[in-house]
């Protein structure tokens, strides 16, 4: 095992977003951290910071309060060491798909020739399966073809961290299911290290190897931290087949019906406990739903979450 596995690659400490007009933050004392290469989903309902706070990661916000140190460094600002894919597309309309995406791979490397940047550039769209649109302009492109540009401009510049703002949000179920096993397939292949927000507690549990529930604002706070013990290599079609899923699943759905609300206005520690569902047996009862509880050894025998089994994708 490393000793740059063990060590965070991104830290956030006492985190905060405050208004002067109102009487609660909207989250404070958010702590978590991410190691590298790993996946992670933050869930929380609506208004509780979630897309504020991937935008003081991506530094286009500033925090009332907190740090975020990434590979040893804190962010102030914007940065080519990110990579962010909004909700949106956010195409420029006028550039065809490869010229979108070397507009912001020449920003990355200035002085690469033209040859460079369109092999780059290839490279990348064939990835997400576009290499027959390559040429098209966005309003030839379906809405998850137009997110899968987005995905391979992000990639493409290779960021130290990608940042994905619910980009399947708005993409019909097929699509979306589609854009999730190539970005699996990305992630395994690239080793990225990725924070992502979503609403689905399914999408969660498909792509994230850490999960972070929210709870509501105001005062919102990351309330928990769950691994996720289910295989690494885990498929769409499959997923509800594993042992643990439901216990997973029932755990997610059982903090966001009914526990995200109670913890609301600073009630969520401040250092919130990592949990298991399913490998440990719920330490109270009738919170989450631990349906199967196998002792750590045994998952981890077909988990790789854990820091000491995954030195890379």
């Amino acid at each position: 095992m490393s000793s740059d596995f063990e060590r965070p690659f991104l830290q956030v400490q006492g985190l905060a977003k405050r208004f002067p007009s109102a009487a609660e933050p909207v989250f404070d004392a958010v702590n978590f951290s991410v190691r590298r290469g790993e996946f992670v989903c933050i869930i929380g309902h609506s208004g509780c910071g979630k897309t504020t706070i991937l935008n003081v990661l991506a530094g286009l916000e500033q925090a009332s309060g907190g740090t975020v140190i990434m590979d040893g460094r804190e962010v102030a600002g914007p940065s080519l060491e990110r990579g962010v894919v909004f909700q949106g597309h956010a195409l420029m309309p006028w550039l065809t798909v490869r010229r979108n995406i070397a507009f912001a791979v020449r920003s990355k490397w200035p002085d690469w020739s033209r040859s460079q940047v369109d092999a780059h550039v290839q490279r990348y769209v064939e990835m997400v399966g576009l290499a027959a649109a390559i040429d098209k302009k966005p309003a030839q492109l379906s809405g998850g073809m137009k997110q899968r540009v987005g995905i391979a401009r992000a990639f493409a510049i290779q960021p130290k961290m990608l940042l994905l703002d619910e980009p399947f949000g708005a993409l019909d179920a097929l699509t979306r299911g589609t854009i999730q096993d190539e970005l699996l397939k990305i992630c395994a292949a690239t080793g990225q290290t990725v924070f992502m927000i979503t609403h689905d507690v399914d999408e969660a549990i498909l792509l994230a190897d850490t999960i972070l529930l929210m709870s509501n604002g105001p005062q919102a706070r990351i309330a928990e931290i769950v691994r996720n013990p289910l295989p690494r290599e885990r498929q769409r079609a499959s997923l509800h087949h594993e042992p643990l899923f439901y216990a997973v699943r029932n755990h997610l759905v059982d903090f966001l019906v009914t526990r995200a609300k109670t913890l609301a206005h600073g009630r969520a520690p401040e250092h919130p406990p990592e949990v298991w569902p399913g490998v440990e047996p719920d330490p109270e009862p009738g919170r989450g739903a631990a349906v199967i509880a196998l002792p750590r050894a045994a998952a981890a025998a077909n988990s790789v979450p854990r820091p000491a089994q995954r030195e890379a994708r």
